[in-house]
């Protein structure tokens, strides 16, 4: 009396499960194309960078954010390090903030050996 017939007819408020599956397909399709092609390789990317950022050490040549090539002195902590960017020109910079590392520096040679 109150339910219209088209909508008595099970089409929308008691349907089939076969038909809720095929609607929300696309939208299960659409997150799983998002996933593979736009997050997985964020994710790969940011990794990589931590991988990068972790390796530095003295003497590597690198390019920060804002486009400067500087050279590594020291390495402070886990945070900071110290780069050239000049001759004499030292500034502490944050590890973070280093967006590629050009050449790889040889390694620090430890006096306290000999």
């Amino acid at each position: 009396m109150f339910i219209t017939p088209a909508l008595a007819q099970s089409g929308l408020f008691g349907g089939d499960s076969a038909g809720m599956i095929t609607s929300f397909m696309p939208l299960i399709l659409i997150i799983v194309i998002m996933y593979f092609l736009i997050l997985r390789p964020q994710q790969q990317k940011v990794k990589q960078h931590h991988a990068m950022i972790k390796a530095l050490r003295r003497g590597d040549t690198v390019v920060t954010n804002g486009g400067l090539v500087a050279k590594v002195t020291k390495v402070i902590d886990d945070d900071h390090i110290e780069i050239e960017i000049a001759d004499g020109v030292r500034v502490r910079h944050v590890r973070a903030m280093v967006s590629d590392v050009r050449a790889k520096g040889e390694p620090v040679k430890d006096d306290k050996a000999a």
